[in-house]
Parts: C-alpha cells; sequence; structure tokens
C-alpha cells in the first residue's frame, strides 16, 4: 500500500531572499551613493542642463585658438583671409561666452583686434612721413602667431623626451658590501691641509708669561739729564733706546715731559717737519 502524499514544504524566508540576492549580485551598479551602490536610477531624478559638458577642442589662449583656425584651413600665416577667420572666430567667442563670460574677455580683446585690422586694411593706406609704403596692418599679429608657433612646437618637442618616473623608471640593484672595510686613499694635499690647520690651531693656543718690570720716572729723567750734560743739542730719536723694548720706551717719553714741565729742558724745532732737538734749559746764574 502506498504512504500518503506529504505535504510540500513551505519556502523558508532565506530561501525566498536567495534568487533576490542573486539577481544584484549579477546586476552592476550605475553609481554609487554615499558609498552604497545604486543599481537603478530613480525615476524624479533631476539633472540640470549644465551638469555636463564636452569641449571637443581645449586652447590655451586666444592666440592658440587663432593659430588653430589658420592652420585647420590651411591659410598661409602671412597672408590671412581676416573676413572667414574673423567670422569662425566670433562664433567661438559666442560659445564662449554663453559659458563662461570671465574667460570669454581675452578672447573679446583678440576680436576687437581683429575686427581693426579688418577695418584698416579696408581703408586707404596713409604713407609714413618720409614717403615710405606703411606697414601690412597684420604684420604685428602675423609676428605674435610665429612666436608663439615656435615656442609651442618647442615645447612639444620638450614634452616628448622622456621624463623619469613617467616613461622609464630608474633601475635599483642592491649589492651587498663585503664584510671587510675599504678605506678610500688619503690625497697628499688633504694630508697637507690637515697639517696646516693642525698648526693654525697650535698657534692659536700659545702661551707667554708677562713679567713685570720696576720703572722709575725719576730714575729715567736723571738718566735723560745726564745725556744731555755737555751736549750743546741732542735730536730727539738719540734719548730713546730703542733695544730695551716698549716699556722703557714710554717711561723715558714721560720722564722728558715731565723735565721739560719743570723747565729742565727744552724742546725745539727750526722749522715745520724739520727734526725735533732737546737741550738743558737755559739757567741765568
Amino acid at each position: 500500500m502506498d504512504s500518503p502524499a506529504l505535504p510540500e514544504a513551505l519556502p523558508t524566508a532565506e530561501a525566498a531572499a536567495e534568487p533576490a540576492a542573486q539577481d544584484v549580485v549579477d546586476q552592476v551598479a550605475v553609481a554609487r551613493l554615499y558609498g552604497e551602490p545604486l543599481f537603478r536610477l530613480p525615476q524624479d531624478l533631476y539633472i540640470p542642463p549644465d551638469a555636463l559638458e564636452v569641449f571637443l577642442e581645449a586652447f590655451e589662449g586666444p592666440l592658440d585658438l587663432l593659430l588653430y583656425l589658420i592652420r585647420k584651413q590651411n591659410f598661409n600665416i602671412l597672408d590671412i583671409p581676416l573676413a572667414d577667420v574673423t567670422r569662425q572666430y566670433l562664433d567661438y567667442v559666442e560659445q564662449l561666452r554663453r559659458r563662461n563670460l570671465e574667460l570669454a574677455s581675452e578672447y573679446l580683446l583678440m576680436a576687437a583686434m581683429l575686427i581693426e585690422i579688418k577695418s584698416r586694411m579696408l581703408l586707404p593706406p596713409k604713407k609714413n612721413p618720409d614717403g615710405s609704403e606703411p606697414e601690412d596692418p597684420r604684420a604685428e599679429l602675423v609676428r605674435r602667431l610665429i612666436e608663439y608657433e615656435q615656442i609651442k612646437l618647442a615645447a612639444a618637442r620638450l614634452d616628448a623626451l622622456p621624463v623619469m618616473g613617467r616613461d622609464f623608471l630608474r633601475a635599483q640593484v642592491y649589492v651587498e658590501q663585503s664584510l671587510a672595510p675599504r678605506f678610500p686613499d688619503v690625497d697628499p694635499d688633504d694630508l697637507r691641509a690637515a697639517w696646516a690647520d693642525i698648526l693654525k690651531r697650535a698657534r692659536l693656543n700659545q702661551h707667554h708669561t708677562i713679567s713685570r718690570e720696576q720703572l722709575s720716572v725719576r730714575e729715567f729723567m736723571t738718566v735723560v739729564l745726564r745725556r744731555l750734560q755737555g751736549r750743546r743739542f741732542v735730536e730727539f730719536q738719540e734719548l730713546f733706546d730703542v733695544a730695551r723694548g716698549a716699556p722703557v720706551l714710554v717711561v723715558t717719553f714721560i720722564a722728558m715731559l715731565e723735565l721739560a714741565r719743570e723747565h729742565l729742558v727744552e724742546v725745539t724745532q727750526a722749522e715745520a717737519f724739520a727734526p725735533i732737538y732737546v737741550r738743558l734749559a737755559y739757567q741765568p746764574a
């Protein structure tokens, strides 16, 4: 006899959640909101019109744009058709002005310059005061464009050079050093310089003894009077004994000044810059 069929088991919560989790895993997140993956965009999502802008061409300034328009149409840079170039230039500036007025100010200045050059070309040229033909109104603009193109090409060539860290990396190899240290050889000039430095420091640390010598001014006054005794004139330099050193010279000079103050000697000179003489003072009998 067949056994009665058992009722089918009710699906558990884990079994019901498993297909849903499988679907989430298989999907690709279109964005992340505060770190959480977002698999479906909200229906009421508002995207501002200026949220996304695509720039097909990027220019670094008015000259860059002008050079691009000239080279794109293969115009001769020495003979620029200003009417066509100015019209295309103004179209781009008008698009730029709608997005960013502050950025368009530089381009508007160049547009004004192009219009001025075109108006000068329409008017009859005025000859220079010396009778020569006037310069082409486009000449200054052409010079600026040629200089800018040369600088731009030079910058492109420099950028094409390989740069460490961008195009290549420096190889680093670790070489194990030997256990025995190898000291560098000493150059004779370095050794002589080190010895001269030691001698220089030794001279700065020399010691000397200072002795005190008792010198009497009265004693040297007697010496000076003895030298002047019996002589009419004695030259000033003969009264000083240079060999005995500076202290004796100072005391001798003070002794002579003291004798002159007491009117015992006279110091005379015949004229300016003449030799100085010393003699005993005249004492009447």
